[in-house]
């Protein structure tokens, strides 16, 4: 955490950045750049290294390469997830949606808030990132597809040339993941070897899960406790109550990635079979009355507790009887 810093706010997107730059007196300049390396040489000329603190929205892709540049010419970086910003600019209700705006509400939030710094991945994570990325649209693609291929059947036409194209396809499809996701397992044994056996040796958690909960935690050092990475996840519990009279339901706070919440609550399909603690979890929320994707949600929660102790105690599981 960072106090007593000029904090420059920048509004980023695909082609172009506006930045505001706010002094300890609160008094802002304000720029606008273009999103390639000279627009990034023109920025580090205005800001001064050990004093300003360039804060920025963790928006897709576009932030990569200029968080990645400032930081090695040592500006201190923090990268906010939007949504931060987002409830940040609503509290102080501002109404006013500009580039320019957006940049000035970035740096003050900087100034408020003082965040922790950002750092890069490693290279091998980003290359993870994308392969894992690719894979996903691989596997969209595949999916329809087939489904595709399916809904032809009821046609009373058979067209073969299509079918035989679709196939084709499909195969093609299948062949490019199974490359890629080995090329992901040799590269995560390369860095992670002992990790990668010690995550698979959690009744319930296979390689590709164990895969991505690596590539996603860099490796178990992005977070200082369990419930940091549920959180990051996504199924950390939210509560809905207000005074006497609203009791909502408790509900997981999507705000993490989908696709691994998707493997890990298929993962929980094995864990409460498998896995001890999650069988007891499990049927001890059954027989409280709790609905089944409640009870498969709590083992979730317990799977990536697990995952955590194993890996930051550098150990093997161990089912205790």
């Amino acid at each position: 955490m960072i106090k007593n810093k000029n904090y420059v706010g920048i509004d980023i997107s695909k082609l172009t950045f506006d930045v505001a730059i706010l002094d300890e007196k609160g008094k802002s300049k304000h720029y606008k750049f273009t999103n390639d390396l000279d627009g990034f040489k023109k920025l580090s000329q205005q800001l001064n290294p050990g004093s300003d603190v360039c804060v920025m929205e963790a928006s897709g892709v576009y932030y990569l390469k200029l968080a990645t540049y400032l930081f090695s010419i040592k500006i201190a970086v923090c990268a906010i997830n939007q949504l931060v910003i987002r409830r940040f600019g609503q509290m102080r209700v501002i109404r006013t949606k500009t580039d320019k705006k957006d940049a000035s509400v970035i740096a003050d939030y900087g100034k408020t808030e003082t965040p922790g710094l950002w750092q890069p991945d490693e290279d091998y994570i980003l290359e993870l990132k994308q392969m894992q990325a690719y894979v996903e649209q691989m596997n969209k693609s595949r999916t329809g597809f087939i489904r595709q291929r399916e809904a032809f059947k009821y046609n009373p036409v058979s067209a073969e040339l299509m079918n035989e194209s679709l196939q084709n396809m499909i195969d093609t499809l299948e062949a490019q993941i199974a490359l890629i996701e080995n090329k992901m397992t040799e590269l995560v044994k390369e860095h992670h070897q002992n990790l990668f056996g010690q995550l698979n040796s959690i009744p319930g958690i296979g390689r590709k899960t164990a895969m991505l909960l690596i590539v996603i935690s860099g490796g178990f050092t992005k977070f200082e406790n369990a419930k940091q990475l549920c959180s990051y996840v996504g199924i950390s519990p939210r509560i809905f109550e207000s005074g006497t009279s609203v009791k909502g339901r408790s509900k997981i706070c999507k705000m993490g990635m989908s696709r691994i919440r998707a493997m890990l609550y298929v993962c929980s399909w094995t864990a409460k079979k498998n896995n001890k603690a999650c069988y007891e979890l499990y049927n001890r929320l059954i027989e409280k009355g709790k609905s089944k994707k409640l009870a498969l949600i709590a083992v979730v929660n317990k799977l990536l507790k697990q995952a955590f102790a194993v890996a930051t105690k550098n150990e093997y599981y161990l089912e205790i009887n």
